[in-house]
C-alpha cells in the first residue's frame, strides 16, 4: 500500500472567494474567539482527511521555520504551502488594504 502525501498543488477553483470567507469567519470575534474558530475549522478538517500520514506531513510543514523570530524562515523552509497555495489570495488582499 502507497503511504498518503499530502497534496499542496493548487486544488480550490476559487482560491480567493475561500480566503475571503476565511477572512468573514473572524469577523467581529475575539482574539479568544477567532483562536476557537481557527481550532475547530482545523479540527473538523482533519476528520474530513482522516488519515494520520496526512495530517502529520501538514502540521511538520505548518511548524517549518516558524518560532525562529522570523517570517522569512518560513520562505527559507521550503514549505510550498504560503507560496503555492496562499500566495496569489494574499497579494489580492494586501493591495485592497494599500
Amino acid at each position: 500500500m502507497k503511504p498518503s502525501r499530502l497534496n499542496v498543488e493548487p486544488q480550490l477553483a476559487h482560491p480567493d472567494d475561500f480566503y475571503q470567507a476565511l477572512l468573514e469567519l473572524h469577523q467581529g470575534l475575539t482574539d479568544e474567539e477567532s483562536r476557537l474558530a481557527n481550532a475547530k475549522l482545523i479540527l473538523l478538517l482533519a476528520n474530513h482527511i482522516g488519515d494520520q500520514a496526512v495530517l502529520d506531513e501538514a502540521l511538520r510543514i505548518a511548524r517549518e521555520g516558524l518560532g525562529e523570530g522570523s517570517a522569512s524562515a518560513v520562505e527559507r523552509s521550503g514549505s510550498a504551502v504560503p507560496s503555492v497555495i496562499w500566495a496569489a489570495p494574499l497579494r489580492r488582499v494586501t493591495k485592497e488594504r494599500t
